[in-house]
């Protein structure tokens, strides 16, 4: 027997079947590191259309999770894409450096400033921390493949961009937008700050509900404005009158300035009996007057366990508006006030007002001119003077407050009540609301939110419904607070009049004095200032502002500061990409600077995605032991499968991440890789710039799977710029699964292997290999980035050092095939299960060892027949025949298609014939030439001769 193996083109590369990620990528990110990859592609892409994503600063406290690779790999893929695409897109990476989660993480260390260690020592101690962490976070975002800027990002604590920050507020003082007032504000009792509203979440809380009454003063004024007859106001003059109010924060009632009504909702004064007020000892009846909302009746008397002896009045609320009332425990008296914020969805229809503990409240008392009075310090304590309460916490005075009420009589009901109750999204804790000294940046007084409101509609939104979110937070949220009192922040950079409280007249001119100093010593700067430095003899009248900004207001202006100091990412950008929280908070922010500076928003497309959850959709939780750390994953399966994830999942929900999940898409990706492998392998030896088929010379089986691929690049490509990775993916590893696995690299196996190593049957296939190589390999450099440099390496030809210094490779157009392949596929599943069906019958092995008789109608028939005697190498048999005629005209055992159907009939049966050593194909021609007797007669041609030709397949 003749060894004919050396004939045979087997596949070789290099490129290994086996992955290793974990130990392959951290090799090609040293080499981009080593070759400044990232550089050259600035310097490649120089002069090309811009395309900017700019980077929210992920906050500089501890070690990336899931959701930061979830973030920084959309970002990665869309810059790439948008490469690939033909744009410069330079990628700069930020960290937001500044505020309370690093303070409170060096109070851990260090103590708090000012106790254990001085205010200088601690904002040194705040900065190393903050660049530890930047390292930190670094190293892991640059090891999931991330390419950007990394020895040049920008960070908010850099002296340079504290300066920019400082001089873009001056601007936004000079606009007119900012003011100084003592409004209630979110106050955290354990940060002892001011919170904005992105840093309170909602929970469930149970607190202490309380109805409480408001004694009338002159119950003579009281019956004139209600219309009470003089005879009932005589028979009930021992009962006392009482508005009735409903509040779940008593701890607010030492503060109490009015009761607020709602001038159109209906009211009743009824006459009640009950055992007692709540609580007390059982006695005799007691019976009162009580005006409540007339819709609330029945419910309040229920909940108080009265019996309602009659109605003596009704009359709408604005007949009460300024009557006395006196207060429930403290020897004043209060106004009954009208207010639009009084509903009827729960309490009595009158609410207990105490401007400096409530925004609706403080516009309330700004409209009548109440005063902000604020007993509660910034421990949460009663302030030294308050009666009844001096020195007690908030939620030890509730209780006690409770009790005075039982004792006073003015306690109506006393309850448990379960609500949503506004909490530190840091601390977990609930929050109060305070009146403090705070700086503000108006929504109304220059048209902030009206601007923003008209801009908000030219920005495109991803998902669409963004849009109608932020509009609704926009439309309805209060004046930005955006001073803080705490340490670690960059400075409010203003300075006071002692008596007038107006600003300094050169504010504009003191505030650039003051970036000046920053910019070279940092915000240490402004807090070891001399005020006389800048204001001589005036600094005795002027006091300088000790607050810092809102850490919030460091990222929001992050456009400007950072636009300021890289002109190729300057504002207004294309792109920014967050988790959707950021309505509220970085889009939401960065949106309202923005206005206050510009007029404008500061980006044109916004995109959000979902938060990472289990396979059961709960939330990552250590206790549940259902965290996926990014570090673990790539250091097992690698960030490539990572990435890959990433792009699988629509971002635009939440998104599902086990290691259950992660397998599958380790599977996955072996599919691709695996596709890939195989071209590669069989693109051995060819060099496209001397061996690549003209397009019109080319197979038409390979002019097929050209069009497939062209068809596909442009609808990857379209995705990619619409931002829909996970049909890239579908798309992508359906191809590999579909089109080429099970169709044409298992029908081109036969061309690759036995025809002629540089014959044009075997040379046309590899050109369309090359192509599709080409062409993939861009597809998937921006998910699949460092699998796809690898490929980079091992593709023929001459290219750039790496994947993203390409553009998308340009396919050649082919001219149109003339056979009915989808025809073709329909048959081949077809004849696929009846090869199974013998395999399993073990009539076969393999599907070589059959032969096809193909009975069909006309119309099919002719379609079938144009593929010609090459048609058994498209289903891989070693015979195929179409007989034309009448599909009934089929022999008994000849069976329906379950695809094409009963006009085309189908009989597999084994050949008959003998085996060609070196094909397998069963063929009547085997040893027909004497030289070479176990092979076919195409065999030999292929050997000896000058090789077959192949048309079609």
């Amino acid at each position: 027997m003749a060894d004919y193996k050396h004939t045979i083109n087997l596949p070789q590369t290099d490129f290994p079947m086996k992955a290793d990620l974990a130990q392959r990528e951290p090799t090609l990110l040293a080499r981009w590191e080593r070759e400044g990859t990232y550089a050259e592609l600035r310097r490649i892409a120089a002069g090309r259309p811009r395309f900017v994503l700019h980077d929210g600063p992920p906050y500089a406290n501890g070690a990336i999770h899931i959701g930061h690779a979830v973030n920084k790999i959309l970002k990665d893929i869309i810059v790439k894409a948008r490469t690939l695409d033909g744009f410069d897109a330079p990628y700069i990476p930020g960290w937001d450096c500044h505020g309370l989660p690093i303070e409170l993480a060096v109070e851990k260390k260090v103590g708090r400033p000012g106790q254990k260690i001085d205010v200088n020592a601690f904002r040194a101690a705040c900065r190393a921390f903050a660049q530890e962490q930047v390292d930190q976070q670094r190293t892991d975002f640059r090891r999931l493949g991330v390419l950007g800027d990394w020895d040049r990002p920008y960070l908010t604590m850099d002296p340079a961009y504290e300066a920019a920050q400082i001089r873009a507020f001056g601007r936004i003082v000079r606009n007119g937008h900012v003011y100084q007032g003592a409004k209630p504000v979110h106050w955290c009792l354990d940060c002892r700050s001011a919170l904005a509203e992105a840093e309170v979440e909602y929970e469930d809380r149970t607190s202490p509900a309380v109805d409480v009454a408001f004694r009338v003063v002159d119950r003579g004024e009281f019956a004139r404005r209600t219309g009470l007859d003089a005879a009932t106001l005589a028979e009930t003059a021992e009962l006392p009158v009482s508005i009735v109010i409903w509040t779940t924060t008593p701890w607010t009632l030492p503060a109490n300035e009015a009761v607020a009504v709602r001038a159109d909702l209906a009211y009743a004064l009824v006459e009640i009996e009950r055992q007692d007020a709540a609580g007390s000892e059982p006695g005799a009846p007691r019976r009162e007057l009580l005006v409540l909302a007339d819709d609330l009746r029945a419910a309040c008397l229920a909940r108080y366990g009265a019996t309602e002896r009659a109605v003596l009045a009704r009359f709408e609320g604005r007949a009460l508006e300024r009557l006395a009332l006196e207060h429930p425990f403290l020897p004043k008296q209060v106004p009954v006030i009208l207010g639009e914020h009084v509903t009827l969805d729960a309490g009595t229809g009158a609410v207990h007002t105490a401007p400096a503990h409530g925004q609706e409240d403080f516009a309330a008392g700004q409209h009548y001119g109440l005063p902000v009075v604020n007993p509660v310090g910034a421990d949460g304590r009663f302030l030294p003077g308050t009666p009844l309460f001096e020195g007690l916490k908030v939620e030890e005075a509730n209780p006690r407050i409770v009790q005075t009420l039982r004792e006073r009589g003015r306690l109506e009901r006393h309850e448990a009540y379960r609500h949503s109750y506004p909490h530190c999204w840091r601390h977990k804790t609930p929050v109060i609301f305070r009146a403090t000294p705070q700086w503000f940046i108006s929504m109304d007084q220059r048209g902030l939110r009206a601007g923003a409101l008209r801009d908000i509609q030219q920005v495109r939104w991803t998902p669409a419904w963004g849009q109608q979110r932020i509009t609704g937070m926009i439309e309805n949220r209060p004046d930005w607070c955006i001073s803080r009192q705490r340490t670690w922040g960059v400075p409010i950079p203003l300075f006071v009049h002692r008596q007038s409280g107006a600003l300094h007249p050169r504010t504009e001119e003191l505030v650039e004095q003051v970036a000046a100093r920053v910019e070279r010593g940092g915000i240490e700067a402004w807090f070891a200032l001399d005020p006389a430095e800048l204001l001589g003899a005036e600094a005795a009248d002027y006091d300088r502002v000790q607050d810092v900004m809102d850490v919030w207001a460091d990222s929001g202006l992050s456009f400007e500061c950072v636009g300021n100091a890289r002109p190729e990412i300057a504002a207004p950008v294309d792109l920014y990409l967050e988790g959707s929280d950021q309505h509220r908070g970085w889009f939401h922010s960065s949106l309202l600077m923005s206005e206050a500076l510009h007029g404008r928003a500061p980006y044109r497309g916004v995109l959000t995605h979902g938060f990472t959850v289990d396979e059961k959709g709960r939330k990552m939780s250590k206790s549940l032991g259902n965290v996926i750390a990014p570090q673990k994953v790539m250091q097992s399966l690698g960030a490539d499968v990572l990435r890959l994830w990433v792009a699988a999942t629509d971002y635009a929900n939440e998104m599902s991440v086990s290691e259950e999940i992660l397998r599958r898409m380790s599977d996955s990706y072996r599919r691709i890789r695996n596709t890939v492998r195989f071209l590669l392998g069989n693109l051995s030896g060819f060099d496209p710039a001397g061996d690549a088929v003209a397009p019109a010379d080319l197979v038409e089986l390979d002019r097929w799977a050209l069009q497939r691929t062209a068809t596909l690049q442009r609808e990857v490509v379209e995705a990619y710029r619409r931002y829909e990775f996970h049909l890239i993916y579908q798309k992508v590893h359906n191809f590999c699964v579909v089109d080429l696995g099970a169709f044409y690299l298992d029908v081109l196996k036969d061309r690759l292997y036995t025809t002629p190593r540089a014959g044009h049957a075997r040379r046309s296939a590899q050109t369309a290999m090359w192509h599709i190589g080409e062409a993939m390999v861009r597809w998937l450099a921006p998910v699949l980035s460092f699998t796809a440099e690898e490929i980079w390496q091992h593709l023929p030809g001459p290219r750039a050092k790496s994947v993203f210094h390409a553009l998308w490779h340009e396919l050649p157009v082919v001219p149109p095939t003339l056979r009915d392949w989808d025809l073709l596929l329909a048959l081949r599943s077809d004849v696929a299960r009846e090869l199974e069906r013998l395999r399993d019958a073990g009539a076969i092995g393999a599907p070589l060892e059959a032969e096809v008789d193909l009975w069909c109608d006309s119309g099919s028939g002719e379609r079938l027949a144009a593929f010609g005697a090459e048609l058994r190498f498209l289903l891989i048999t070693s015979e195929a025949r179409v007989h034309i005629g009448s599909a009934a005209e089929a022999p008994p055992g000849a069976v329906a298609g379950a695809t094409l159907g009963e006009g085309v009939r189908i009989e597999v049966r084994r050949s008959g014939t003998p085996k060609c050593i070196r094909c397998w194909h069963h063929r009547a021609d085997v040893g027909a030439h004497a030289d070479h007797p176990e092979l076919c007669g195409r065999c030999v041609e292929n050997v000896a001769g000058g090789g077959e030709t192949r048309q079609i397949a």
